[in-house]
């Protein structure tokens, strides 16, 4: 009994230990991590517009027929590509969070917009999307990377200390 003891501890002390490495590295790559993913996602998304072969076109080009139809479609496309390719730009690099994390908001706001304007493009019934409602409604998760980020990161950390004194 006495021998189980010792072999039930030192296993907790073995995952414990494993556990904190574990914590250290995770803590270690996560900014990175989100970085990185925001600039794969942004970027390659906005690229893919610039060049014609976003499968995301014909839901941009109906939405944009609902709410922007007074500037040309090939100029709205290319400047919507373009700020989407800023924002991965702009989470690539240390210290320009804050402008990513304002460059997002008025592009979430757009990009969920289809969920209200264009019911038939995303929803086949009633809390039902369809392919096209999935995609943007998993947005959420960019969403709350955005916020676990500006969270993380050290300006806004250093603010949000000044403010709570």
């Amino acid at each position: 009994q006495v021998q189980h003891l010792r072999t039930v501890q030192e296993i907790r002390q073995i995952r414990g230990s494993f556990e904190k490495r574990a914590l250290i590295f995770l803590e270690k790559i996560c900014v990175p991590l989100a970085r990185v993913s925001f600039f794969a996602v942004y970027f390659w998304f906005g690229l893919l517009k610039v060049l014609g072969l976003s499968p995301a076109e014909a839901l941009v080009q109906e939405l944009w027929s609902q709410t922007l139809s007074f500037i040309p479609f090939q100029n709205f496309v290319t400047f919507f590509a373009c700020y989407e390719m800023a924002i991965g730009i702009a989470f690539l690099f240390p210290g320009l969070e804050r402008l990513a994390l304002y460059l997002l908001i008025p592009h979430m706001i757009t990009t969920f917009g289809p969920l209200i304007l264009l019911p038939k493009y995303t929803w086949k019934a009633f809390l039902v999307p369809t392919l096209a409602g999935h995609y943007i409604i998993k947005n959420l998760i960019l969403v709350a990377l955005g916020i676990a980020l500006a969270a993380y990161v050290g300006d806004f950390k250093t603010r949000s200390a000044k403010v709570a004194d």
